[in-house]
């Protein structure tokens, strides 16, 4: 048996009426809906505050990101869960899942502009951390819903953090480059 498979199994097994319920509540908080609107209300509240930098950011790295993705989806073309385990109507493919992908790019930075914009302590630590706990969150409703193997939403947790992580890098440099002027 493979990990995916006992994973799955063992998610089948936690099943209830309520958790499903909040698991469904969740999913949808990542889903790509949700997760635009989170951006562009932060993207227009960025720009509003003369964040340009920022603003940019965390809208490039989600548009962008959703099309790496898109296009990773169809290059791997890998089959979602069965569908009498997947409580969940869908008819793009698996890998990677972006759910965990995309709220794993937002997560990190909206991460990176909370360390840029609140003076370090609890209020920014704990900013982070709810941050980190909403990826995993969502990434796990992926999987109890039966919607993404495991290896799906790790592998979007990973490409996630690390398109993220391109766009955070782009910003930290520019911001080197402005303050050496």
């Amino acid at each position: 048996m493979t990990v995916d498979r006992a994973v799955l199994d063992w998610m089948l097994d936690l099943r209830s009426p309520w958790l499903t319920d909040v698991a469904t509540v969740i999913t949808h908080s990542g889903g790509t809906v949700a997760a635009f609107l989170i951006s562009a209300v932060v993207t227009v509240a960025l720009l509003r505050a003369r964040r340009t930098a920022e603003a940019v950011t965390v809208a490039g790295a989600m548009l962008s990101g959703w099309a790496v993705m898109s296009l990773l989806k169809l290059l791997f073309g890998r089959q979602r869960p069965p569908v009498p385990e997947r409580l969940v109507d869908l008819d793009t493919y698996s890998f990677p899942s972006g759910h965990a992908m995309m709220s794993a790019i937002l997560a990190c930075v909206l991460g990176a502009v909370v360390v840029r914009v609140l003076a370090p302590g609890l209020r920014r630590l704990a900013v982070l951390v709810l941050l980190a706990c909403y990826t995993v969150a969502v990434g796990m409703t992926r999987v109890y819903l039966a919607a993404h193997w495991l290896t799906d939403v790790v592998a979007g947790w990973a490409l996630g953090v690390a398109w993220a992580g391109l766009w955070i890098w782009a910003l930290s440099r520019r911001s080197t480059r402005i303050d050496r002027v």
